[in-house]
């Protein structure tokens, strides 16, 4: 008897599901890896965290250039009778003549003076290298950023699509409870004609008729709105053809392990956790960057150029500086003390958001192991309760046919035997639902 049952569950099940994989002919019908696959592939939050995680190399190819020496060319211009400018370029063009010059009065006198720097920074406090290690923290914390979204994104589209599932279940029974009804009904109506039937009786059976259709109706609604965030969760627009695999049924999830294991794997591997982790590290070097002001800087630099009255080229009139150039803040009117401050209270926010991620990750855990117990408990509970209705309403039918009991029971019956199918389907996704939960408060999905 019991495996009679079971088999009479498993069948109403498939029966809900429906038989055809395609909503119109020839178009695909996507199972749940199939959609997954799609959204990993076409959602634009995880295009837009790709393009951070670019954005943070650029960032470190940003840092390591201080490593490198700086060339600059340059030419500039000067035109001026000013004495000392003036002798200045006639000297640097080595054109001075000592003999009938005036040095009070020189004249205008033009320098046309053509250059190439380069510099290199020989100690900056290890700014840069504190930059640059910043830096690539940044691109593995965009990294991880980018596996949380995946998470996210692969739970959402799991819910969505039993969401899906469950509403086009839930259609079904409505649209059985209507066919079941109408047939009723036409009998009663030809009975009432027969004068058999009290008018009463006819009336309660259009009542749970029109109940029964504006329920199917909801139903209707609640497959479209499933659909729509399942196609928007897809990287799909509202109008772009879209169908799910109605004929797979999903095996029901096992029993949730101990919470402690499931809390130890989510801290070795959740990315979220690992991200806000990474951030407490970027803000440590964000205060040792800001503590180096306090160091000395020194750069060494070489300038070649030449000085002529117009840009003429000649190897007699170049020259070359070099030197090297030391250089410490005494005092900048508080503003390093309080970019350290600033830094140092960056990280206390960083470790404080990495202790939040954390209570918020073993909340979201415990959660989804509460409600997958449940949820699983919920489907045995549920699945006696279908056979026990189902029962009720056969045997009430026949005493219907009989004339034993009113309509009021038969109508009783009715709706006790729908809402015993609406719960196995609740409790059969919500199980599904939060098993995805689970494995997204774990770090499962990467």
């Amino acid at each position: 008897m019991r495996n009679l049952t079971i088999r009479f569950a498993a069948s109403a099940w498939l029966l809900l599901l429906g038989n055809v994989a395609v909503a119109e002919t020839g178009q695909q019908a996507y199972t749940l890896d199939q959609a997954i696959e799609l959204a990993l592939s076409n959602n634009p939050e995880l295009s837009i965290m790709q393009a951070r995680i670019e954005q943070a190399d650029a960032q470190l190819g940003q840092s390591l250039a201080n490593f490198y020496p700086q060339i600059k060319t340059a030419l500039s211009y000067q035109y001026s009778n000013n004495p000392a400018q003036a002798f200045s370029m006639l000297i640097a063009q080595r054109r001075l003549n000592l003999n009938g010059t005036d040095f009070n009065h020189p004249g205008y006198v033009e320098d046309f003076r053509p250059q190439v720097t380069a510099s290199y920074s020989l100690f900056r406090g290890g700014q840069d290298y504190y930059s640059s290690q910043a830096a690539q923290l940044g691109i593995e914390a965009s990294e991880l950023e980018k596996s949380a979204t995946r998470n996210h994104l692969v739970n959402n589209v799991t819910a969505a699509y039993y969401g899906e599932l469950a509403a086009i279940a839930a259609h079904k029974v409505s649209q059985r409870s209507i066919e079941a009804v109408q047939n009723e009904l036409e009998q009663s109506r030809v009975r009432f004609a027969a004068g058999s039937l009290l008018k009463s009786d006819v009336l309660s059976l259009e009542a749970q008729l029109a109940e029964t259709r504006e329920a199917d109706l909801q139903a209707g609604n609640a497959i479209e709105l499933a659909e729509n965030m399942l196609k928007t969760l897809l990287g799909l627009s509202a109008n772009e053809a879209f169908a799910i695999n109605q004929t797979l049924e999903p095996p029901l999830p096992k029993t949730p392990g101990a919470f402690d294991d499931l809390l130890n794997q989510a801290l070795a591997s959740h990315p979220e956790l690992q991200a806000a982790e990474k951030r407490v590290k970027i803000a440590e070097q964000q205060v040792s960057i800001a503590q180096a002001a306090h160091l000395p800087k020194a750069d060494a630099y070489v300038s070649y150029g030449s000085d002529s009255k117009n840009l003429t080229y000649s190897s007699n009139r170049d020259n070359v500086s070099a030197g090297v150039v030391v250089e410490l803040d005494i005092f900048s009117g508080f503003a390093t003390q309080e970019k350290i401050k600033k830094a140092e209270h960056e990280l206390t926010a960083a470790q404080e958001a990495a202790r939040q991620t954390r209570l918020r990750i073993e909340n979201q855990l415990k959660t989804a192991q509460l409600r997958l117990q449940e949820a699983l408990s919920r489907v045995q509970v549920s699945a006696a309760g279908v056979t026990a209705a189902d029962e009720a309403l056969r045997l009430v039918n026949e005493q219907r046919q009989a004339g034993v009991v009113t309509v009021t029971r038969y109508l009783e019956a009715e709706v006790a035997r729908d809402k015993a199918h609406t719960r196995q389907i609740n409790a059969r996704f919500d199980a599904l639902r939060s098993e995805a939960e689970l494995k997204q408060a774990s770090g499962f999905w990467q």
